[in-house]
């Protein structure tokens, strides 16, 4: 599926509603809708070989289609800390950049002193980074730093590792990366400058590949049910979702998604959630206790899991 986010400057309602209609005609799913006084932004997903038709539509309403390859990924922005001695943090700036293709952050500062020995102890942190989809490590700017001594933060990360640091490095020499991206290093100022700048593209061009890769592998073995389809039947059948405040309350995963509502209260409706095919979400996902705020996590199984895909 292609990923867009078109933005709509023009038109009354009935024509953005002839957009949304088109692309619910098209088995397309709208991942977030935002209504402001002047347009109305759109974030989706469609089918590849249904682009031209949507961008057609958009085209009449004097919209701007650009496309968005990290909607649907959760990223988990790594900092070694974000105590207040290393404000301003260049790692808000790659977080906030990683946005601009759509993607969903979340900032991740990896405990010291008393409370790195008990975080540790119970894997905590490596736990929730690896509920996300990529990791992003944002380092500083000492080569034998990075080189032979923050590797050993990798230790149990099960998904793809990318490295940001001041020095201009190969991945390679960085044990246990997948990328490294030099010129992104903790700074006194925001990331502003043209290298800098030139760098955070880069970033997000080449996480962009990571993803893609991850897409390609999937599909191979399909998921059971599409993360925005999943996404879609909750909406419709837990309306409490609609109460929460937390910015994307159900967000989604590559493989999943993480529902923002409380584990205890809420786990077993979505367990029960039951599809047009006659088969309930916990038949197609794994669904568990998520790290982050007791939300709820749900991991999407593979088509050889199940046997069938809906």
């Amino acid at each position: 599926m292609a990923v867009l986010r078109p933005y709509l400057y023009t038109g009354g309602v009935h024509k953005h509603g002839l957009l949304i209609e088109l692309l619910e005609d098209l088995g397309g799913y709208i991942i977030q809708k935002v209504i402001t006084g002047t347009e109305v932004n759109l974030i989706m997903l469609v089918p590849e070989k249904d682009v031209p038709i949507v961008k057609k539509q958009s085209d009449e309403l004097l919209g701007i289609i650009i496309e968005a390859p990290l909607t649907g990924v959760e990223i988990a922005v790594v900092s070694p800390t974000l105590a207040s001695h290393h404000l301003p943090h260049s790692a808000c700036d790659v977080a906030e950049y990683l946005r601009h293709p759509g993607a969903n952050t979340n900032m991740i500062g990896l405990a010291r002193g008393m409370g790195r020995r008990v975080s540790l102890s119970m894997d905590y942190e490596r736990k929730l980074i690896n509920e996300h989809d990529i990791a992003v490590f944002t380092f500083g700017s000492f080569s034998d730093c990075i080189i032979n001594k923050k590797p050993k933060l990798f230790e149990g990360i099960e998904i793809p590792i990318v490295v940001t640091g001041g020095p201009d490095l190969k991945t390679e020499e960085v044990s246990g990366a997948d990328l490294y991206v030099g010129n992104i290093g903790r700074t006194s100022h925001r990331l502003r400058k043209t290298e800098e700048v030139s760098a955070l593209d880069k970033l997000n061009e080449e996480v962009g590949k990571i993803a893609d890769n991850i897409r390609k592998q999937q599909a191979k073995d399909p998921l059971a049910v599409l993360p925005a389809r999943a996404m879609k039947e909750i909406e419709n059948q837990v309306p409490e979702i609609r109460t929460v405040l937390s910015p994307a309350p159900l967000t989604l995963q590559l493989n999943g998604l993480r529902v923002k509502l409380p584990y205890d209260e809420f786990h077993e409706r979505l367990e029960k959630l039951e599809f047009d095919e006659g088969v309930t979400l916990s038949e197609l996902a794994n669904i568990s206790r998520s790290k982050m705020k007791n939300y709820i996590l749900i991991k999407i199984k593979s088509k050889s899991d199940v046997g069938f895909a809906i």
